[in-house]
């Protein structure tokens, strides 16, 4: 990805401009590798977010409010103890490298005041948060360094900081630095070498997909030669150099044909051509939220959840082999009418059957061909003791179909059932929701109780709101429960109930504003495009979504949770769009 030390220069840059002399009001600790400050600054709170996780270590603002953990880690508290109440004095990039130094006016208990700095590495697998002096001692570390880890570098409370080894690459941003500099440097390699190689190979700070673009503005390949780009190598890199020097770069995003993002930059990505669409955000912290929440989002969730989607899926093949093997034992109950069969002819022949006999060759007056059958018997057993257990082999087939039935029927609903607990749990975006998804497969026996200590209890089912653009509310159950709940005691019986056709999905709701008899045409549209997204087809096209009066939803007596039967319903095939529906969201 290009999170490069280009595009940190922009950040450090939004970070100077809307954080300057704010007060840091709360510090949490989301999860192992990251760490958020809510800063207060011109009446407006920012969330200043730092990750130093190895896939995706980054600093930004952010929007999106994390789940944090009932109790703080060491870490947190170590921040909350100095840097609470801080200031926030500047942040400033070290040279042109992925490491900003972000300094804050502290008070300690005596209310002696001092400078406390935060160094955020952002520098892959290395990624790390270290808490500083103003003298640059090592206060605190996310992650510690020792000997046995690293004899060039240790990080460890005492030690003076030290910025990461320098590369033996140009830097770019030097004033010494000039185009014959640039020149030379390609002077010294081959015209056969890629030009994306020499760039990211001769001068530090430069993504491969950054290095790439320069190379397709100059020759119109992305694996464009030093010969093939020319002279046009030179001027397109001083043209990206200006923009990183004068942090006048626009953040842009590249979202694929299924609106899903692939590449973000903070120059425009023209080396995608029509495959792929490009979109200009507000801010480089919404460029940033937009990449990697989804992302961030499902690993987080699949921290959290692994065994319970393990035991789900085990569960769901146990069922498909179980459903397999009562069919072909379904299958086996077709032998019951010859069962039949053959104690009506043994009946019928009963006079030509003696006791002792092992078989009897008798014409199937059922066949217009009167063919002859052979009817094993059991010699024990006089003729009618053989058609009378001929009769209860039928009447046993007979029972068993009428059982293997039910327990097919039943074991389809079941499975049928887990796979909206799964699609449930695969759109599940925050701790609520997924111990209401837990206490759902604890009610249903499919979680031992043991795993329910240490659980939050559960209060509202999570439900989201929305709003058409005409201003009808909508609101989406987050999973069975909170389905259910909607349903049947938040909805009237007038307004509109909406789902998905034969896929798992959230119930959603769009009711009637006061005094009108049916919603807007657009309003439907919305609220089917809603129910579509929140389902297990969100990236499918024209899908089909059942929509009908609430007052004909009803539930099955005994049925698992969010199961629900509707008659008289109509369909709409809609197309979700994952950035309109979310601009709906309350």
């Amino acid at each position: 990805m290009a999170f490069d030390a280009g595009l940190l220069r922009h950040i450090v840059n939004e970070l100077n401009e809307k954080l300057s002399g704010g007060r840091v009001d709360k510090i949490y600790q989301p999860a192992r590798d990251e760490v958020v400050f809510l800063i207060r600054n011109n009446s407006s709170d920012h969330r200043l977010y730092m990750s130093a996780g190895g896939n995706g270590s980054r600093l930004h603002l952010t929007d999106i409010k994390l789940e944090n953990p009932s109790s703080p880690p060491m870490f947190c508290m170590f921040l909350r103890k100095h840097f609470s109440g801080a200031r926030f004095i500047h942040a400033e990039q070290q040279g042109f490298e992925r490491v900003a130094a972000i300094s804050f006016e502290t008070r300690d208990d005596l209310g002696v005041v001092s400078v406390k700095k935060i160094y955020v590495e952002l520098i892959g697998r290395l990624a790390n948060i270290i808490i500083t002096s103003e003298d640059d001692t090592i206060l605190s570390s996310l992650k510690t360094v020792d000997f046995s880890l690293s004899e060039k570098r240790q990080i460890l409370t005492g030690l003076k900081y030290e910025l990461p080894p320098a590369q033996d690459k140009i830097n770019p941003l030097e004033e010494s630095f000039t185009e014959r500099a640039f020149n030379d440097a390609a002077l010294g390699c081959s015209l056969e070498s890629s030009a994306e190689k020499f760039i990211i190979s001769h001068f530090i700070g430069f993504s491969p997909l950054v290095a790439r673009e320069a190379a397709f503005r100059a020759s119109g390949k992305t694996d464009g030669t030093l010969e093939e780009c020319g002279k046009r190598l030179t001027d397109v890199f001083f043209e990206i150099l200006g923009v990183i020097k004068n942090c006048s770069g626009k953040p842009c995003i590249i979202k694929n044909e299924n609106g899903v993002p692939v590449e973000y930059s903070f120059i425009k990505l023209t080396q995608y051509g029509a495959d792929a669409e490009e979109y200009v955000v507000n801010d480089f912290g919404t460029l940033l939220d937009t990449f990697y929440f989804e992302k961030s989002r499902e690993e987080r969730i699949h921290k959290k959840t692994g065994d319970i989607f393990k035991l789900l899926h085990n569960l769901e093949n146990r069922l498909v082999r179980k459903i397999s093997a009562q069919n072909d034992e379904l299958r086996a109950c077709d032998e019951g009418e010859k069962y039949k069969l053959y104690a009506d002819l043994i009946t019928a022949n009963i006079y030509r059957i003696k006791k002792g006999d092992e078989s009897a060759y008798l014409e199937d007056y059922t066949d217009p061909d009167y063919r002859t059958l052979k009817i094993d018997l059991d010699k024990r057993l006089s003729p009618s003791g053989n058609a009378q257990k001929y009769y209860k082999k039928y009447a046993k087939t007979k029972s068993a179909r009428i059982h293997l039935t039910e327990q097919i029927e039943s074991a389809e609903k079941e499975l049928e059932y887990l796979g909206t607990v799964l699609d449930s749990l695969s759109r599940a975006e925050n701790e609520k929701e997924l111990n209401e998804i837990k206490s759902e497969l604890i009610h249903g026996g499919y979680i031992s109780d043991k795993k329910k200590q240490g659980e939050k209890k559960v209060t509202n089912p999570s439900i989201v709101e929305y709003r058409t653009s005409d201003g009808h509310k909508v609101l989406c159950g987050r999973n069975n429960v909170a389905n259910e709940h909607l349903t049947f005691k938040i909805a009237g019986s007038n307004d509109w109930w909406f789902h998905v056709k034969n896929e798992p999905g959230s119930h959603v709701v769009l009711f009637n504003n006061e005094g009108e008899d049916d919603p807007s045409e657009t309003a439907f549209t919305e609220a089917a495009e809603i129910a579509a997204y929140n389902s297990s087809v969100k990236n499918g096209s024209s899908v089909p979504v059942d929509y009908t009066r609430v007052s004909k939803i009803k539930k099955p007596a005994g049925s698992k949770p969010g199961y629900v039967i509707y008659s008289s319903n109509w369909t709409a095939y809609v197309t979700p769009n994952a950035d309109k529906v979310i601009k709906l969201k309350k």
